[in-house]
């Protein structure tokens, strides 16, 4: 199997010596979904981007069902990154379901991260009556999503982009949205949509021991405010932030506030917990 910083294509620029930043990416995207804001911290930070097996320039021959079951899998990728690259007190920038995945990863391994921030995350999509929890779909919803990307891929990536996208006033967001889903190969998408829209990672919120800022957008189709409040109040400390941003993909449509907002809350937190290094 290739070096885990070929089969993630893993790009590390910035500042050596710097506290690393990483960025990770949400369903059908790309690490170049971040282009605007990883030059904000660069002249500080080492900073990494990276594509999950699958999607972008990764290696696509590494995927299977079998061996991406679960979002766990994708966990297991980023910390394979960190020690790859030999990263502590990482500030882990997580987008959509990576917000998730880094949520799994510093659960695992909290010795590599530092800080997280968590930008539109939802730790379950689908509404819960039995709790009252409310994801933003009903099961109905969902199971209707799913059909349809399982039938006609192409067709609901160019419906569906736009609205996640969700600023119809520039257009030409929603269609490089749409143009990054159509380049992943439908069955990824599918079982990766399925990871996404079907998991439950509510009760791993409270197992976060780490300072957390969350960014929420307003008008977010697939994260709503309800949901943003949600995972604020179930881990402990964290902080929420509403951006102006609207939408899902504040780093496309608002990438100067995404950055400034992010920059604001590291420098604010003047001691982060950080963790030295072991002896090795």
């Amino acid at each position: 199997m290739a070096s885990v910083l070929v089969r993630n294509k893993v790009v590390v620029s910035g500042t050596p010596g710097g506290r690393p930043m990483v960025f990770a990416h949400g369903f059908g995207c790309d690490q170049s979904m971040w282009r605007y804001v990883v030059p904000e911290f660069e002249p500080d930070h080492l900073v990494v981007t990276f594509d999950h097996v699958g999607f972008g320039g990764s290696d696509v021959s590494a995927w299977s069902r079998d061996r991406y079951p679960d979002l766990g899998a994708y966990a297991d990728d980023l910390v394979e990154i960190l020690t790859e690259l030999d990263l502590y007190d990482v500030v882990l920038v997580g987008h959509s379901v990576a917000a998730t995945i880094g949520i799994l990863a510093s659960v695992r391994h909290p010795e590599r991260f530092g800080q997280l921030v968590l930008v539109g995350p939802s730790p379950r999509y689908v509404d819960d009556p039995a709790t009252g929890y409310r994801g933003g779909f009903s099961a109905a919803d969902i199971d209707e999503l799913l059909e349809t990307l399982d039938s006609n891929y192409m067709g609901w990536s160019l419906d569906m982009a736009p609205v996640i996208m969700g600023n119809p006033d520039r257009p030409e967001l929603g269609a490089e949205l749409s143009a990054s889903f159509c380049r992943v190969s439908p069955e990824v998408a599918d079982a990766f949509a399925r990871l996404t829209f079907l998991s439950d990672n509510r009760a791993d919120l409270a197992e976060v021991q780490l300072p957390t800022l969350i960014l929420q957008c307003r008008d977010d189709p697939i994260a709503p405010e309800v949901v943003g409040n949600y995972v604020h109040d179930h881990i402990p400390g964290s902080t929420l932030v509403q951006l102006a941003a609207t939408g899902h993909c504040p780093n496309l449509s608002a990438p100067a506030e995404t950055a400034r907002t992010i920059r604001a809350y590291l420098d604010s937190t003047t001691e982060p917990a950080r963790r030295p290094s072991p002896a090795r």
